[in-house]
């Protein structure tokens, strides 16, 4: 579905995709693919995002939680919007024409203001027929579902709105660095588009991310929140290595260990309150991403608890913080 005023990154139009489902659920996902704030992560980052693009990738999108023919899978039946990742600011930036020391070209950081676009369409064409809203996405699309995630569900009020993030876990300011933090803001906009009201989502150092975390379960208090990650996801540990030696580190990396304690501490001290509102999955080793896959409906932990079933449990209302 074209939306001419929804840009990418170089400046081309974008748009979402739509898979109709049977059911009544609406799961609104996310896309991950790194993000653009130094000139080796825009390197790898992508501009762009076309009707081309989508089917391509529609192709191979029938795993995980897109697979329809699967009787266990408990999104097998929804009605699916894709949104697109070609803005590379996390699906959350605000700063349009911007500049990239490194990178030629400006740069289209509008990921919030082309969402703010796809809610216009998604919301009159869904709100009448629709119970439950599944708010999700991988890696940048996971940081995307969460910082797009109150807007969303105050864009339907009175359903059913959770929250899945898949890989992108926003940690405290000792593991996901004020620097590193203020490098995005700034590059992206992001004092411009977290909810003027989290009162500590702004400190003056820039950190303070993790914040918003605690924000969505004191506001959304009925409705259920998860995060997904394995205790050494590679991917996300090279990102927040940006931020070492005062966000000079030419050679990022964070270790495993340092990884986990980062996880452990956003479970413990800042997705704990208020009860039975978050939940957390975390899984050994260090993959990243896991719902779109066969890991969906082969990985376990905890002592054999599948991740499938976690998944359905969150959608029904029941959350737990379950071991690697």
């Amino acid at each position: 579905v074209d939306s001419p005023e929804a840009q990418c990154r170089d400046g081309s139009a974008t748009g979402i995709g739509v898979r109709y489902g049977s059911g009544s659920g609406v799961a609104i996902y996310f896309e991950g693919g790194g993000a653009c704030f130094n000139t080796l992560t825009c390197q790898a980052n992508p501009s762009s995002f076309n009707g081309g693009d989508f089917n391509s990738y529609a192709k191979n999108a029938n795993g995980g939680i897109y697979d329809a023919n699967n009787p266990d899978n408990p999104l097998a039946d929804w009605t699916f919007v894709f949104v697109p990742y070609c803005t590379g600011d996390v699906h959350a930036g605000a700063r349009p024409d911007a500049s990239i020391a490194g990178v030629g070209g400006t740069q289209q950081f509008v990921g919030y203001l082309n969402v703010e676009k796809y809610l216009e369409r998604i919301v009159p064409t869904f709100i009448a027929d629709t119970d439950h809203v599944l708010v999700t996405g991988q890696s940048a699309g996971g940081f995307g579902a969460a910082f797009n995630y109150d807007r969303i569900a105050d864009a339907f009020p009175g359903k059913k709105v959770t929250l899945l993030d898949d890989s992108g876990p926003p940690m405290s300011d000792a593991f996901m660095v004020p620097c590193l933090q203020k490098m995005w803001r700034d590059a992206w906009g992001l004092d411009d588009t977290m909810p003027a009201d989290c009162a500590n989502c702004f400190p003056a150092n820039g950190g303070g991310i993790v914040n918003l975390g605690r924000y969505l379960g004191n506001k959304h208090t009925g409705q259920k929140l998860g995060l997904i990650s394995s205790v050494g996801d590679n991917t996300i540990r090279f990102f927040f290595g940006f931020g070492n030696d005062n966000c000079t580190a030419l050679l990022p990396s964070t270790t495993v260990e340092r990884f986990t304690m980062g996880l452990n501490d956003l479970r413990d001290n800042w997705l704990d309150k208020p009860d039975d509102t978050w939940g957390t999955f975390y899984l050994s080793g260090e993959q990243h991403t896991w719902i779109t896959g066969g890991s969906f409906t082969s990985a376990t932990s905890g002592g054999g608890v599948k991740l499938i079933d976690w998944v359905r449990d969150l959608l029904d209302g029941a959350v737990a913080n379950v071991e690697p």
